[in-house]
């Protein structure tokens, strides 16, 4: 039963949702980190004290808010540049949000009617945690953006992400928020649920840290164009952006240059249309060797044509084979459509909307005795399917390249948050990741989530910088190659199982 006074509780739904938003502060400073964990004991506070229905309620708010301060920048792309009206547009990231939000309000309420009222339930909470962040994180091919454990590339709890992977981080937090605060409600009775969930994060100071060894050096220059997003398919704008990303490419002087998403915005046949012989001179260039040896290049470009379909694609240039990777993990609405929903996109102006898929499993890309492992713009949110990438240690990628266009969201949060994203795979994999973006945030991180190197967002500019490639396969790697994230699914699946069958009992 819920024993707060009748006003306090008016309160509760209110301070749920602040308490979500502010939260999200953690996803871009790296200061605000303790703040997700402090709201989740806040949280776990009052669903003790909360029917399930009650607690539902609270759970759906305290998702809601969180996903709509955490992706409101959906709006942009939805308004200023798919043409939508306002009120839709600010309706479809409310809806989306909410409907998320119910695998949290089921776990809030699964937590209400299976809590034990002992330090026990660090267990319990943090296993309904991971399942509410896994079911969105897969189901209808997932959206796991501003992932809880995503505030935490900063943070002590980092040192365990080669283990467990953000989601297992996330079940974590969720364990010591309740641990804490069967701690503080017991005044120190009930301190062995704190201190075993503690050991577990202070086991990671006792492992080595380093799972992967060297593997050579290269220098990599890395583009970031600045095309405003309404102005990326224009024609009257188009040439000049196409002459700064070949002048770029072919004055620089690396092992690898790195060129953004789309930043050829045109097909095969159209770009010959266009620019006759700009993608023939580009392939000539990388195909001879340069005055310090070999030179490669991997380039953002769609492929294929309107009747039998395109990609999202990396085209690969130098002295080797032909090189292609097309994007696998497709961003719905944006760049599939879901079932029944073409009626949506309809309503907006989104060029190239409709890609086919790639595989999921693709060959790296030799540069400079290194594998490059691409992978383009939302697809590195899916540690589990890169993982897949290192199930056979001799083939796995040395260095990870994120190729991005995060100008569809404007000078919003998308930036920093999107760059902690690659962070964390890089946390995950020990790989260093290089990230080459339209807007930002075109960078370097290395193989322990450290950015070594940045240039400021909505500049056009050329980042040159030396990269270390690893080789080496970490625990995380290794189990989520093989089975994906099935194996945290049924850890959370039974643990649930077992305090219900306990309580039945």
């Amino acid at each position: 039963m819920n024993d707060s006074p009748p006003a306090w509780r008016r309160l509760e739904a209110p301070a749920a949702a602040a308490l979500g938003a502010l939260q999200t502060l953690a996803f871009v400073h790296t200061w605000a980190w303790p703040l997700p964990l402090a709201t989740l004991l806040w949280l776990a506070w009052r669903l003790d004290r909360a029917t399930p229905g009650r607690a539902a309620w609270l759970g759906w708010c305290y998702g809601t808010a969180w996903l709509c301060a955490g992706v409101w920048w959906l709006f942009i792309s939805m308004h200023r540049y798919g043409g939508l009206p306002a009120p839709l547009a600010a309706g479809a990231v409310l809806a989306l949000s909410a409907a998320l939000s119910l695998y949290l309000a089921a776990a809030a309420a699964m937590y209400a009617r299976l809590r034990r009222g002992t330090g026990a339930d660090a267990a319990l909470f943090a296993a309904l945690w991971l399942l509410a962040e896994l079911a969105r994180g897969l189901i209808f091919t997932g959206f796991p953006w501003v992932a809880s454990a995503y505030s935490q590339v900063d943070s002590p709890l980092a040192a365990v992400a080669p283990w467990l992977g953000v989601y297992g981080i996330g079940a974590l937090m969720a364990a010591l928020a309740v641990a804490l605060l069967r701690l503080l409600q017991s005044r120190g009775r009930q301190w062995r649920a704190a201190v075993a969930t503690l050991s577990i994060v202070a086991a990671a100071w006792f492992v080595p840290a380093d799972f992967t060894r060297p593997a050579g050096n290269m220098q990599v220059v890395l583009l970031q164009t600045n095309v405003k997003q309404d102005e990326k398919f224009a024609a009257e704008r188009m040439p000049q952006a196409l002459a700064w990303v070949s002048t770029q490419m072919l004055t620089a002087q690396a092992d690898l240059v790195l060129v953004p998403e789309t930043a050829i915005p045109l097909l095969p046949f159209q770009l010959n249309d266009f620019a006759p012989g700009y993608w023939d001179l580009l392939r000539e260039h990388f195909a001879a060797p340069g005055p310090n040896g070999p030179r490669a290049a991997l380039v953002g470009v769609p492929m294929g044509d309107f009747d039998r379909g395109y990609t999202n694609s990396v085209a690969g240039l130098s002295a080797g084979p032909a090189y292609r990777y097309d994007k696998w993990h497709l961003v719905p609405f944006g760049e599939f459509i879901p079932t029944g929903f073409r009626w949506f996109t309809e309503l907006m102006n989104i060029p190239l909307g409709d890609f086919s898929r790639g595989v999921l499993n693709p060959p790296s890309f030799a540069a400079a005795g290194q594998r490059i492992g691409p992978n383009i713009c939302y697809e590195d949110l899916f540690g589990e399917e890169l993982a897949r990438r290192f199930i056979d240690p001799a083939t796995a990628p040395t260095v990870l390249a994120n190729i991005s266009n995060i100008g569809w969201f404007g000078d919003t949060v998308a930036i920093p948050q999107h760059l902690n994203i690659s962070r964390f795979r890089s946390l995950e994999l020990q790989r260093p990741m290089l990230r080459a973006t339209n807007t930002g945030a075109t960078a370097v991180v290395d193989h322990r989530g450290a950015v070594t190197a940045q240039l400021a967002p909505h500049t056009q500019g050329v980042l040159q910088a030396k990269v270390q490639g690893r080789d080496g396969v970490t625990p995380f790697a290794w189990w989520a190659g093989r089975w994906g994230l099935w194996p945290l699914v049924l850890l959370g699946l039974l643990v649930v199982a077992g305090f219900g069958l306990t309580r039945r009992r």
